[in-house]
């Protein structure tokens, strides 16, 4: 009798714990995002636009650099004040050019901004489905598998970014 209570003890313990157990998916975000073709659109768009932006910063600080040149070239025939003006003005022009350069590559500069208007409602339909097939499919998390150093095993079974994809694309 003892033997048969500890038998159906332990089965109802792993049971219980099987139950509480949580459901999860594996999903490649990164190659979710890259299913999207607004997605490419948008990224090539914004490297495009970042060259474009690089060319301009790097206009500024060859003119920086050009005024540096020159007047390292005439110092020697320069009066003090002359001197003093020239570098003042070579200052001015360098703090402008970092200043240039940070509204464009800052953090609250042009390219995040327009990184954010581009990108920002890809990333709310791509989340918005996967949150959907997790629910229809009765997943209690999903993990995401993109870049991430700290996931070591996960089982191929638990890869939904097929699914998440096809998804994605009948909302299209």
């Amino acid at each position: 009798i003892m033997k048969r209570l500890i038998m159906a003890l332990a089965l109802i313990m792993g049971l219980t714990v099987s139950a509480s157990a949580q459901n999860y998916a594996v999903v490649n975000s990164e190659k979710v995002f890259k299913s999207v073709e607004k997605y490419n659109a948008a990224i090539t768009q914004l490297d495009e636009l970042a060259k474009q932006y690089q060319q301009q910063v790097d206009a500024k600080f060859e003119e920086v650099e050009k005024l540096y040149n020159a007047y390292m070239q005439r110092k020697a025939t320069l009066s003090e004040a002359s001197q003093q003006a020239n570098e003042e003005n070579i200052i001015k022009k360098e703090q402008e050019a970092t200043e240039f350069q940070e509204s464009i590559f800052g953090t609250d500069g042009e390219l995040v901004k327009k990184r954010l208007e581009l990108i920002q409602p890809i990333q709310k339909q791509v989340f918005a489905a996967i949150e959907e097939y997790a629910k229809q499919k009765g997943y209690d998390m999903v993990i995401d598998i993109a870049q991430n150093a700290t996931m070591l095993y996960y089982s191929p079974k638990a890869d939904h970014t097929e699914a998440i994809i096809a998804l994605l694309k009948t909302k299209q």
